[in-house]
């Protein structure tokens, strides 16, 4: 049984696909950048999204398909959908796809529509499915860490919410057991942290890292993104970022699961290693 995996030379591909090869030889790895897999073992091939041309070579002989969603937030549901379709048209029998939780029509959260649209796309194209619903990265959460510990102030629009942030390695682990075990088809996984963090607690964790203390700012949507262009962030990121705050303050990040340790057989990590080593 051939497991595909794209997207392989990024950071969740490139580990999915080390966990997946510490169990099967048998692994087709999909980048656009051959090179930078040189030496990690299984078949590397050449393919890209948006070169339809290039993936019925990139898919061949494939079985079980791991999509993971591209970073071009807003302009990648073209390029899914000729991926879906490839591996179809190449005989793959099941796609999993890394989407997000609650990819609702009421989630405000700015990448939902491409999530939403990806697994209709899948669900279409006559194939068993397994959607990986994969909370907020806790390695994003780290990236705030520096800018609140030299002000001492967490700034944020997400308002009393919690997220359930979840480290990417975990989340790798999740979807190698996917692909490597039998019994996913049809099932629409939670893959989250262990816990639901306030901006409360993320202001600790940063205060921690930092070894000084940080406050929350809560602002509203229009103010945290003034304060976000006004600092030199580009005003889409902003209004994208902003998104997630508004999610998380509706409530639709804060869900917890056991999903992490029911795959693996292990607990997920909690977000602070993430932070302290951010």
């Amino acid at each position: 049984m051939s497991i595909v995996i794209t997207g392989a030379s990024g950071q969740l591909g490139r580990r999915t696909a080390e966990y997946v090869l510490e169990r099967t030889s048998d692994v087709i790895l999909v980048t656009r950048t051959p090179d930078k897999l040189a030496g990690l073992g299984g078949e590397v091939r050449y393919g890209d999204f948006d070169d339809p041309a290039s993936l019925p070579a990139a898919f061949a002989g494939g079985e079980r398909l791991l999509l993971i969603s591209t970073d071009a937030v807003g302009a990648r549901v073209n390029g899914h959908r000729n991926a879906i379709a490839a591996a179809a048209a190449a005989g793959v029998r099941h796609i999993a796809y890394t989407s997000i939780v609650n990819p609702s029509d009421s989630n405000p959260a700015g990448v939902v529509p491409d999530h939403k649209q990806t697994e209709e796309a899948i669900r279409a194209a006559g194939v068993e499915w397994t959607f990986l619903r994969n909370s907020i990265y806790a390695e994003i959460m780290a990236l705030g860490a520096a800018p609140a510990v030299a002000s001492g102030t967490y700034v944020t629009n997400a308002g009393d919410g919690r997220s359930s942030y979840v480290v990417k390695d975990d989340c790798a682990a999740a979807a190698a057991a996917v692909l490597t075990t039998p019994g996913h088809e049809g099932k629409a996984y939670d893959v989250t942290g262990p816990e639901a963090l306030s901006v409360e607690d993320i202001a600790a964790l940063y205060a921690e890292a930092g070894g000084r203390p940080v406050e929350p700012l809560k602002l509203d949507d229009d103010a945290w993104i003034a304060t976000m262009t006004g600092h030199g962030m580009p005003e889409p990121a902003a209004k994208l970022f902003a998104s997630f705050g508004r999610s998380t303050r509706m409530g639709y990040a804060a869900p917890v699961s056991t999903v992490v340790e029911d795959l693996t057989g292990r607990p997920p990590r909690p977000a602070r290693g993430s932070v302290v080593a951010g």
